[in-house]
């Protein structure tokens, strides 16, 4: 129980823990797919996944389109699968990543989301630097920071570090507390 309030990659052992209905006060699925303006036939990376608290939502709105799970670890994804195919979303695609580098063609995705995943990631500048490689152009890269999560990044931070590496910020939405920021390519 010590890790669950300390900074570093989630432990996948306290993954049932993401996904408590509470969440919805920080930020429910729905709001975030309405801040995301997803098409149904977007391409849609969803980083640090976990075990797929807003993926059904995000699947159920991009239909005709792709979803891709990316997480560093196989238990997530496992439990994110699961999830998802109860649900009767058996198109979704799961992507086990090393933290540094996506095997994805350049410019491949119309929208990146990361909910409470930048803070945690060792490398942010490769990351983002891949981020940007990936994303198709006008593109959306969508990070989202909550209260109580001890990695957590101020808005300023967030916005320095995408806008270091290409990110022109789009929209922001919520407070420091609780935020979402969408930077175009």
């Amino acid at each position: 129980m010590k890790r669950f309030a300390r900074k570093g990659v989630f432990p996948h052992q306290l993954a049932f823990t993401l996904l408590f209905p509470l969440r919805n006060i920080f930020l429910s699925p729905k709001a975030l797919v309405k801040r995301l303006e997803l098409r149904d036939d977007f391409q849609v990376l969803e980083v640090g996944s976990g075990p797929g608290y807003f993926s059904p939502e995000i699947a159920r709105n991009v239909p005709r389109g792709r979803l891709v799970l990316a997480d560093i670890q196989q238990e997530m994804l496992d439990c994110a699968k699961k999830r998802l195919d109860r649900r009767g979303f058996t198109d979704v695609e799961y992507y086990l990543c090393d933290g540094e580098t996506f095997r994805f063609p350049d410019q491949v995705f119309d929208r990146i989301v990361m909910v409470t995943v930048i803070g945690e990631v060792e490398n942010q500048d490769a990351y983002l630097r891949e981020m940007h490689r990936i994303l198709k152009s006008g593109g959306i890269l969508s990070i989202s920071e909550l209260a109580g999560d001890p990695d957590k990044l101020s808005i300023g931070e967030v916005r320095r570090l995408s806008e270091t590496h290409g990110f022109r910020l789009d929209k922001l939405y919520g407070s420091e507390k609780n935020y979402t920021i969408n930077f175009r390519k």
